[in-house]
């Protein structure tokens, strides 16, 4: 899954906010690098940012998607929590949803996915929640999830489940949770990770957002060998080498 920050102050310094160009060459070199699907978002979920209103998130995600989608031939997915954001992406060429709030901020997100039978990444976010235990922590709040999606007639097919590597965690729990990602596999269901030039990273190896493709490496690496399905990446043709290679070694190719 290929990045596009459709914001001004996305933490990584990598915003299309405005600029169209830039978003379908970006989208179009993700496309001749091998990834599989293009997460447009425009809100920035970064520690402290102030809450974007809908308003404004329409306004950034819906011309990008259509950029995109008239130039691309890669499914893309609209990274939000309101559901009038991704009635709009849909609209505009989306067929995903990535909701860092696994359908909880919007009441009317589930009936969405259900009505327009689209897929759904659904992430467990850690801020503001009591801290027991990382993967207990992460399995209970994944119960309600896929229980509102029985209730709402999503079928498990369309879903795919994100432990959520920088929402609330400490660096060290970061790291515990890509360690323990094999406890999840009982879920029964695909996992995403999305660790791509996040501050844990940055803190261990002490290294600004610039210079953390080698750390980005290793935790995609190290992703795949724990099990996960899809990793969530910025450097694209950088990622195609890892994922490349450690799938050869843990899926046999």
């Amino acid at each position: 899954m290929g990045i596009i920050n459709a914001t001004q102050d996305s933490f990584s310094g990598d915003g299309v906010a405005g600029d169209l160009d830039k978003a379908v060459a970006l989208a179009k070199k993700f496309e001749a690098n091998g990834v599989d699907v293009i997460d447009v978002g425009g809100a920035s979920s970064r520690p402290g940012a102030d809450p974007t209103p809908i308003k404004e998130e329409l306004a950034r995600v819906v011309p990008v998607i259509e950029a995109i989608h008239a130039e691309v031939e890669l499914p893309i997915s609209i990274d939000t929590t309101w559901a009038t954001v991704a009635e709009a992406a849909l609209g505009a060429g989306a067929t995903i949803l990535n909701d860092i709030s696994g359908l909880q901020a919007d009441p009317e997100l589930a009936s969405l996915v259900a009505e327009r039978e689209i897929g759904a990444v659904l992430m467990h976010n850690q801020r503001g929640r009591e801290h027991t235990d990382v993967i207990d922590d992460i399995r209970k709040s994944f119960i309600p999830m896929i229980s509102l999606c029985e209730t709402n007639g999503i079928p498990a097919s369309k879903l795919i489940l994100d432990p959520g590597f920088g929402f609330g965690w400490s660096i060290q729990q970061n790291l515990e949770l890509l360690r323990r990602l094999p406890e999840l596999s009982d879920l029964q269901l695909p996992l995403l990770v999305g660790t791509s030039r996040k501050s844990s990273i940055g803190t261990v190896l002490d290294s600004d957002v610039t210079d953390r493709i080698f750390g980005t490496a290793g935790t995609v690496a190290q992703a795949i060998c724990a099990g996960i399905d899809v990793v969530r990446v910025h450097d694209s043709a950088e990622m195609r080498d890892v994922v490349a290679i450690t799938d050869a070694i843990v899926r046999q190719g």
